[in-house]
């Protein structure tokens, strides 16, 4: 399956990068605003393949989409400038969206939509809001990389502490993908154990400092990680070549991603991540795992700052 990708920065060169090295996807097309930018990133990714998978990777315009099952968007501005709000650089992105998912969509209207800008839980409102007005997508067909990042650091801060793969790790973190997210410590399970039992016959606790780090590292991670170098790009590449991977492979895996959802603990239209069965047609169901009632309170608390941020720009789009 051809991938598109829009928006050649840190984010979607390490996306192409990452789905080069796991041979997701028959080609790649890389589409920037910059048009040298983008060819300079295409060239030095295709350095690459000789020594992994033989997948053609080349920049272009909108045009050299035609024909992309799924198109990854990486585009936007990512800081404020002195003086601008939130909400500013907010309607900066929608704008970017407004103008570039219909030329996506005049080419590859087939595409399933990936996106990654952040805020990605807005973003994502506003790519699904423009694909419906324009072409008339559902928003099963428009995913954003949400919480699945966020899962992965979970699980793998979780699986250190307890000795065991991760992958024998199944718990979430649902919500944005930001501050208000939540942890379901109440229905995590280890294999086919819930994690009290798990811990117990290993001879461990869960004590309350080590939630409290869990917490700290699983929400801050990217705080940290911008101090250190800036920005991040290595993880979310990752996640976005196993969203791509999900959906050519037509896996039917489970995944934390953000779509469009009608209702979310009695908030109206909101965007954020729950477990959702990722397949070749996109976000085929959505799910909501067993929660603690002050898991579940939190959840609503972060629909309803997400709904607050999506609201006044949503209403310039429907």
């Amino acid at each position: 399956m051809k991938i598109g990708i829009v928006g050649c920065g840190n984010v979607g060169a390490t996306s192409a990068y990452a789905c080069v090295m796991r041979g997701i996807g028959s080609e790649i097309v890389m589409v920037d605003i910059n048009p040298d930018f983008a060819k300079a990133q295409a060239r030095d990714i295709m350095h690459a393949t000789p020594f992994t998978h033989q997948i053609p990777v080349r920049s272009g315009g909108y045009r050299d989409l035609r024909g992309a099952g799924i198109v990854m968007i990486a585009a936007g501005v990512a800081k404020k400038k002195p003086g601008e709000t939130r909400l500013d650089l907010l309607k900066h992105n929608r704008d970017v969206f407004a103008d570039i998912i219909p030329k996506i969509l005049a080419a590859a209207p087939n595409a399933i939509l990936i996106v990654a800008s952040n805020p990605v839980d807005v973003m994502t409102h506003m790519a699904a809001c423009i694909a419906d007005k324009f072409c008339g997508i559902p928003p099963g067909r428009v995913i954003g990389s949400g919480t699945i990042l966020d899962t992965a650091r979970f699980r793998s801060l979780l699986s250190e502490y307890l000795g065991i793969s991760s992958r024998s790790v199944h718990g979430y973190v649902l919500g944005e993908h930001g501050d208000s997210e939540v942890i379901l410590w109440s229905s995590t399970t280890v294999g086919n154990m819930n994690l009290h039992d798990f811990t117990r016959q290993i001879g461990k606790t869960i004590p309350d400092d080590f939630r409290g780090m869990v917490d700290d590292q699983v929400r801050n991670a990217a705080a940290y990680i911008l101090q250190g170098k800036g920005a991040t790009w290595f993880g979310i590449g990752g996640a976005m070549a196993r969203l791509a991977e999900a959906i050519i492979e037509d896996h039917h895996v489970l995944l934390t991603c953000c779509t469009r959802i009608p209702e979310v603990e009695g908030v109206e239209d909101v965007c954020l991540s729950l477990p959702c069965i990722v397949s070749a047609d996109g976000i085929e169901n959505i799910f909501y795992p067993e929660m603690a009632d002050d898991e579940r309170a939190a959840l609503k608390r972060s629909a309803e700052i997400l709904k607050g941020h999506i609201e006044p720009l949503a209403q310039s789009i429907v």
